[in-house]
């Protein structure tokens, strides 16, 4: 039997990435995000919620542009400390020993460690009551070749991503299937 539970944001896991922003490296910044995904395909697009009073709210919102690194279990320690500390009282790519790479299109930083860091240009900044919806077009997509198959596809699993779900952090486990297995008529055909 279920029971009603207070509202709230119960959709989980979500990713845990790490945005990051900043024009030149004096104001090089990075916080972690659970509030994001995609809202379109074609164009591609996809959103960050942050809070007006976070330190890289100003950054991104002046330069119209910031990262999203995926994060790995790797990454899980600088994942946190980049949400629990500020910019404004640390270099946070130091503090969490993460390094800042080179975007090809936008005005901000990568996060070298992470395996896929997608470039992003704000077209629309939505306040929604706690936190702003930048709302992005993906203008490129920088992903680790060692995680590239040679049929186009990427080799997610082999990324070891992590999730965040109600306060904590978790693995992303194997695959359970793929797009259309449940209909698919050779039921045999390896899970991807």
């Amino acid at each position: 039997m279920k029971k009603d539970w207070k509202p709230g944001t119960m959709i989980y896991p979500l990713p845990a990435v790490l945005v990051s922003c900043g024009s030149d490296p004096e104001e090089y910044n990075v916080l972690t995000i659970a509030w994001t995904g995609t809202i379109c395909s074609n164009p591609p697009m996809c959103y960050i919620s942050v809070r007006p009073e976070r330190h890289s709210y100003d950054i991104i919102k002046r330069n119209g542009c910031f990262v999203i690194n995926l994060t790995t279990k790797a990454l899980a320690r600088a994942t946190d400390l980049c949400g629990v500390r500020s910019g404004r009282d640390c270099d946070k790519f130091a503090l969490a020993g993460i390094t800042p790479g080179h975007a090809t299109i936008v005005d901000a930083p990568t996060i070298q460690e992470s395996p896929v860091s997608i470039e992003c240009s704000v077209t629309d900044i939505l306040p929604l009551g706690s936190h702003d919806m930048f709302i992005a077009k993906v203008v490129n997509v920088q992903v680790e070749e060692q995680y590239m198959l040679d049929d186009g596809r990427l080799d997610m699993a082999s990324m070891n991503l992590i999730s965040y779900t109600h306060g904590q952090y978790f693995d992303i486990a194997n695959p359970n299937g793929f797009f259309g297995w449940s209909v698919c008529r050779n039921r045999n055909r390896k899970k991807r």
